[in-house]
């Protein structure tokens, strides 16, 4: 039976780019990084806490990955709006420009360099 969600894996067109994005901008650490022994690929393994939550994938040829997509993974985060400001500040492309407010938390949505869709969320406070 399922125990929890692993990681999720993004396809990236330049590792260093995104480990930029990920790492020095979004605050992710790189916990591994390694060449897959059989395919060859570059893998890096992001998160915090020593918990892996994002998979970087680079140098799969296009073909190979054509079945299902990913939607957007989304990121728990406390103060969306300083976040929101951070991204702003280092040139990232926003789809939303404030803060949306739902019954659970506020959320929006950017882009990574490859043009994944991400997600900032943070919980209302009970």
């Amino acid at each position: 039976m399922i125990k929890g969600l692993e990681h999720t894996g993004i396809m990236v067109s330049s590792m260093e780019k995104s480990l930029d994005f990920y790492c020095g901008i979004l605050g992710l650490e790189l916990i591994d990084r390694y060449e897959h022994p059989i395919v060859g690929v570059d893998l890096a393994f992001l998160g915090k806490d020593g918990k892996v939550l994002v998979e970087l994938i680079a140098g799969y040829p296009v073909e190979v990955h054509t079945e299902g997509k990913v939607h957007h993974l989304a990121f728990t985060v406390d103060g969306i709006s300083e976040k929101l400001e951070q991204l702003k500040s280092h040139g990232v492309t926003l789809k939303d420009e404030q803060p949306i407010e739902l019954p659970t938390g506020y959320y929006f949505f950017f882009y990574g360099p490859d043009g994944e869709y991400l997600e900032f969320f943070e919980q209302k406070k009970k």
